[in-house]
């Protein structure tokens, strides 16, 4: 099942994309991820389908054409260099990238029901979330948080794990419809690593009988799944600081992020061990 669940760089590429995670191949119903890299004046057209888009440039900026809404997306240099602007692509259209330097950029998507409008998000609007403390100090970048930009099912946030930390901790689960409680969320992580050579550390493990089981050595361009299970730490090799995208759907009617923190790595207030 770990093999499943790992998806190194280049191991999804096509003429298109240098990484497409669809729900055919993560085996699940909703969530998707795509990553397109363009050269200098290169374009890459795509239709949405049954599913919204959020184009998120990685490095580089880039121009979102729709059918009836054209974004100019300033970018940034890179995802260590702080937050970008972005734009949502509707289901049931047709969208185009272009980028007059080139550039990196995802395309972060969820089967959904509703047809919102296309948009523009600026950066400035972007909240950026200082999480935990010590060496479990990370910061949250929640663009397309449930509470943040309003999407059918899609939710998306970026982290930056300084090196040396550890991220997604305490472990925690989202794979139960529990009302008030706990969200069912199909999850993919993408990663970047900060310098030549680093590296970083995933671990999912089973929060059932048969469940989800993985611990993988990630570097830049590698993807992760998280169908069901416990998943953290995600842990940053000291000296290279460590990047994930976060993408995030499911069934539930209402779209909204709940977890449950794993028992054993959490104290009787609720707090880190």
């Amino acid at each position: 099942m770990s093999n499943e669940l790992y998806v190194p760089k280049g191991a999804t590429a096509d003429a298109d994309h240098v990484l497409d995670i669809d729900p055919e191949l993560a085996g699940w119903t909703h969530s998707s991820l795509r990553i397109v890299e363009l050269e200098a004046g290169a374009t890459h057209t795509f239709t949405t389908g049954d599913s919204e888009w959020i184009v998120l440039p990685l490095q580089g900026g880039c121009t979102v054409q729709v059918v009836d809404a054209v974004f100019q997306l300033l970018g940034r240099e890179s995802v260590f260099a702080g937050v970008s602007d972005f734009a949502y692509v509707p289901r049931d259209t047709q969208a185009q990238i272009t980028s007059g330097a080139g550039g990196r950029f995802a395309l972060a998507g969820a089967k959904c029901e509703r047809r919102l409008p296309a948009r523009y998000g600026p950066a400035p609007e972007v909240p950026v979330e200082e999480r935990g403390s010590g060496n479990c100090a990370r910061r949250v970048r929640n663009f397309a948080s449930a509470d943040a930009f309003t999407c059918d099912k899609l939710i998306a946030v970026e982290v930056i794990t300084p090196g040396g930390n550890w991220s997604s901790y305490p472990p925690h689960k989202h794979d139960e419809h529990r009302p008030g409680e706990e969200s069912e969320l199909e999850e993919i992580y993408y990663f970047e690593i900060d310098g030549p050579g680093g590296l970083g550390y995933q671990r999912v493990f089973p929060s059932r009988e048969g469940g989800a089981d993985l611990l993988a050595e990630v570097r830049t361009g590698d993807a992760v799944l998280v169908p069901d299970g416990w998943h953290g730490p995600s842990i940053a090799q000291p000296g290279h600081d460590m990047y994930y995208l976060n993408v995030m759907a499911g069934p539930g009617r209402t779209r909204e992020w709940r977890i449950c923190f794993h028992p054993d790595h959490v104290d009787s207030t609720g707090g880190y061990r």
